[in-house]
This record gives C-alpha cells, structure tokens and sequence, in this order.
C-alpha cells in the first residue's frame, strides 16, 4: 500500500484548503522546499496539484513543478489542476512528471481520456471527486449528474492507469476518511484506487490498509500529515504491516 504526502500549489505557495474552497486556505510555505522534506523523510512518490490550474482550466504553476522534479529526482511525481490538453501532457512529462490526473475533462470531453491512454500508456490517471456518489466538477464549484462507480468503470475501459477518489465532504475537514465508499468503488473496478480526502489519523490509515486486498492501493496525505497528526515514517509503518 502507498501512501502519498500532497502539496496543493497556490499563488507559488504550497497550502491546503478546506473542502477546496479558495478562501479558506492555509499556507505551508515554498512548494520546493516542502517537497525536500517529504523526500528527505523517505517519500518516494509525490501527489502535486494546481490549483490556480484547476480554476483556470489551464497550468498556472507548472514552472514550480518543474522546479520540484528538477531538485528531487528521486520523487515520482503525479500532477492534476487544469490539465486539458495533450500539448499540456507532453509539457509535464517532458518536465520529469511521471504520471497526469485528468478530471473534469473526463466528462466534459469523454474521448480525451482514451486519446491521451492511447498516446500516454500507463502515466494518465484519473481524479474522481464526488458528493453523496456524484462527481463534481471544475474545480469542485459544479455537481454533475454522473454516477461515481458507473464513470469509474468508463474510465477502466478507457485505459486509465488508476483512480484517485475524494470525498469533497471530508477533504480538509478532519473528519475521518470514507473508507466504505472508497472500498466500494474500489471493489467496482480493477484500476488500484487511491483515497484523498479525510485523512485525520494513522485510524484511517490503517482502516484503508484493511480493505488493500479489495483493490484500495493506498491514500493521498494533506492537512494530518502537515499540523502534525501523524508522521510519514508512521504512515510508512502502517503501509508495510
């Protein structure tokens, strides 16, 4: 089981929101720097998203990702927050980015992502975003009408290489992760699946680390893991149990 430490950029900074509302943010410092300290603590993948991208619908902080893999090559980043485009894809990969999260896109445009699978074989994954089982998207300011497990399985035919799903409810919020909900989604495809959202402590970890064999590859690590819940040596203890 992998478990991911997260740096969601802003404004160049690296900060984390609060049910991804733009106003309700706190801030953690340079995006580089933090990205060393999760390296020098034994990370070896790191989660990034762009947040003025996702709003945008176009890559706002790429040059601070590049900087990140440029400094820490022995991080194997996955990058998502406005990516639209193949030509943005290229740019990533070309930037030392290992694998791209597509969302909203998914939806609004649902060849690209058998496009870009075809193109791009094993480095697109998708981020599944949902409230109460509906996918939301553009940044979480829009709820669709798309059922989370039935565009999950779309996304498997599709060619993706995994899913990364958040409870919006729980993201930021301390509450607890939703284990069941991602166990079922899980359970629904067979691309490994990655919680995000609602991780509060080594409970929940260990919680994901009990449905593994359902197909739950691990969890994405934000707000517990930066005010100090749990360390990254922790988690890594619970991942290798």
């Amino acid at each position: 089981m992998q478990f991911i430490p997260a740096i969601d950029i802003k404004d160049g900074q690296c900060v984390r929101l609060r049910q991804g509302k733009m106003d309700d943010v706190t801030v953690f410092g340079d995006p580089v720097e933090v990205a060393g300290q999760w390296a020098e603590q034994g990370a070896t993948r790191l989660h990034i998203v762009d947040l003025d991208g996702a709003t945008a619908g176009e890559p706002v902080n790429l040059p601070v990702v590049a900087d990140i893999a440029a400094a820490h090559p022995g991080l194997r980043i996955q990058i998502g927050g406005g990516i639209r485009h193949e030509g943005t894809v290229v740019k990533y990969l070309d930037a030392g980015v290992q694998w791209i999260i597509l969302g909203t896109k998914v939806i609004n445009e649902p060849h690209l992502l058998g496009d870009l699978c075809l193109e791009f074989p094993r480095h697109i994954i998708v981020g599944l975003d949902a409230v109460d089982g509906k996918v939301a998207t553009d940044g979480w300011s829009k709820l669709s009408n798309h059922d989370l497990i039935d565009l999950a399985q779309h996304i498997e035919h599709d060619g993706a290489e995994a899913i990364i799903y958040t409870d919006i409810k729980r993201d930021g919020m301390m509450k607890g992760v939703n284990v069941e909900a991602t166990r079922e989604l899980a359970a629904a495809v067979h691309l490994p699946v990655f919680a995000s959202g609602g991780i509060t402590s080594l409970d929940d970890l260990k919680a994901l680390k009990a449905v593994e064999d359902e197909g739950v590859a691990g969890a994405i690590m934000g707000r517990a893991l930066y005010e100090g819940a749990f360390t990254l040596k922790q988690a890594f203890e619970v991942a290798n149990s």
